[in-house]
């Protein structure tokens, strides 16, 4: 892992683990974790917080209304 690499929180509730891992290793980190102790079920995942705040930052700038109801 570089330094100039940056890392994501990773939790597997199942497991009990809570880690970080670089950014550029995380999919395939997340993948056989998952493979590997969960029979590929998406267990392990990035840490809620940061997923959810991702996704915020993302629709910012894509100019998305997560909050709004479109059911309506």
């Amino acid at each position: 892992m570089s330094d100039d690499d940056p890392t994501v929180p990773v939790v597997c509730e199942d497991c009990g683990t809570d880690t970080r891992v670089s950014l550029s290793d995380l999919r395939e980190t997340l993948d056989r974790h998952n493979e590997n102790q969960h029979d590929g079920d998406d267990v392990a995942q990035v840490a809620p917080r940061i997923a959810n705040e991702l996704a915020n930052v993302v629709a910012e700038d894509l100019d998305l209304d997560l909050d709004s109801d479109e059911d309506g």
